[in-house]
């Protein structure tokens, strides 16, 4: 089920700029549903980083032969050596450790996340090995569906935003930043629509 603010994100932007009311047409009937667990999320994230898809996709599936469900205390109980049995780099079983330990210790704690802004949302996320704002961002658009981010550095953004406005030329960061303010408060729906724009199929984060 799309967020509550779906329908009226999509009416306005569609409204306020001719590209986004083309493909809000095109893409109507989709939206964004979030991933489930935080921890899950997280953890896959950290998983599936700078290897590709279908890598990763293997990876995750030989996690899962060892935790059906991951939790934070079943990952901190696990033997380092079987983490890296799963195909995990040496880093990234620090990382994993490193994330199950802030979910563990209270550290990142969900119940506050509603009372958070997206801004500190996302330090307190980076204050995990392994996590860096790119990958906050795409957690909080994709898990906790928060309607507002603006995700300058994801290069799909870039080009898209290059192709429908910019005559095919990146714009400096500073251009995307002044540009995305005219879509406050729904820029999480204007990035998902602008993705589309890119790849009809969504992706998961």
């Amino acid at each position: 089920m799309a967020p509550s603010y779906w329908q009226q994100a999509c009416s306005e932007l569609a409204r306020a700029d001719p590209v986004l009311a083309g493909l809000v047409g095109r893409y109507a009937g989709v939206g964004l549903v979030s991933r489930g667990d935080p921890f899950v999320t997280l953890l896959r994230s950290i998983v599936g980083q700078q290897i590709s898809v279908k890598a990763a996709d293997s990876v995750w599936a030989r996690f899962l032969a060892i935790f059906s469900n991951p939790t934070p205390v079943e990952v901190l109980g696990c033997p380092p050596e079987a983490l890296r049995g799963c195909g995990l780099s040496a880093r990234k079983v620090e990382y994993v450790i490193d994330l199950a330990r802030h979910f563990a210790s209270g550290q990142l704690d969900v119940g506050r996340w509603s009372a958070m802004s997206d801004e500190e949302l996302v330090t307190e996320l980076t204050t995990v090995r392994g996590i860096g704002v790119w990958t906050a961002e795409m957690f909080l658009i994709f898990n906790q569906l928060r309607p507002d981010v603006w995700p300058l550095d994801d290069l799909g953004l870039q080009r898209a935003m290059a192709i429908h406005y910019y005559g095919g030329e990146r714009p400096p960061r500073r251009v995307l930043a002044a540009h995305g303010e005219r879509w406050r408060p729904w820029r999480s729906v204007a990035t998902w629509y602008l993705w589309r724009s890119l790849d009809p199929l969504p992706v998961e984060y």
